[in-house]
């Protein structure tokens, strides 16, 4: 199934929802946030540090549209590989996430390891067959060719007249800012903490066990956890003076930057 996740411009993502999305599709995740200039963008298979990697970024360039994508394997091995969102055509300046089975002449031939949006994005977009996505024809051209699929691109290409792009957004839902391509993070909806195993040893990360550091802040340096609020990244709850909740993690944080 997968589930696909767009994020307006200065909306915080619902962390809850994308892991409980993560626990329903757990067959690897990727993000993108537009950044103005560039895209930046990750993926992994594990979903808690996959998130926690997009909220950092999230944090770091709140002013842009995001995506948060985890995958329900139908073809291609589970690899980051496969992982969305894919650059379109190679070109990192745009990348496409999709939730659904494509049609199958984009379905990987034997021995062809890729995904069917993987193999879409690499040599079936560039062609533009659908001519251009601004034009009303080629938007209806490729929501139909997507049935009852979804898809969003984010971009940073001079070619694309937006930022990002929601193909067949009827089929999904908005719920605080955030649009969901299915309901199925409500399968795997936990409350608060119920996913951490939490126990209490002097000098230790109650999160993580890690021996502490000398710190600034009350956020382990591993895994991010507040001693203060208890609760894990990135939902601590402390007041944060000048906007920034984790001054103490984000001082040397690199991203891979498209």
């Amino acid at each position: 199934m997968c589930i696909l996740t767009f994020i307006k411009p200065g909306i915080v993502a619902d962390y809850d929802a994308l892991a409980a999305g993560a626990a329903a599709n757990p067959h690897g995740h990727g993000w993108a946030v537009h950044a103005g200039d560039r895209l930046v963008v990750g993926h992994g298979l594990d979903p808690k540090i996959t998130i926690t990697e997009f909220a950092q970024a999230r944090m770091l360039f709140p002013d842009g549209p995001a995506l948060f994508h985890s995958r329900f394997a139908t073809h291609g091995k589970q690899t980051t590989a496969n992982c969305h969102p894919f650059a379109i055509g190679g070109d990192k300046r745009s990348v496409l996430a999709h939730n659904g089975i494509l049609p199958e002449h984009v379905h990987p031939l034997p021995g062809d390891d890729r995904s069917d949006t993987r193999i879409a994005a690499e040599d079936f977009l560039p062609r533009l067959p659908f001519g251009s996505l601004d034009s009303w024809t080629g938007r209806t051209r490729f929501e139909r060719w997507l049935d009852t699929d979804k898809a969003v691109i984010l971009t940073v290409d001079p070619a694309f007249k937006h930022p990002a792009y929601i193909f067949n957004e009827q089929r999904g839902h908005w719920r605080d800012g955030c649009w969901y391509s299915n309901h199925t993070y409500d399968l795997g909806r936990f409350p608060h903490g119920v996913v951490y195993d939490y126990s209490s040893d002097d000098g230790y990360c109650e999160n993580c066990l890690i021996e502490l550091e000398d710190t600034d802040g009350p956020h382990c340096l591993n895994c991010g956890f507040c001693a203060q609020c208890q609760r894990p990244y990135p939902r601590c709850t402390c007041a944060c003076p000048d906007d920034e909740r984790y001054p103490d993690l984000l001082a040397d944080i690199e991203f891979e930057t498209a």
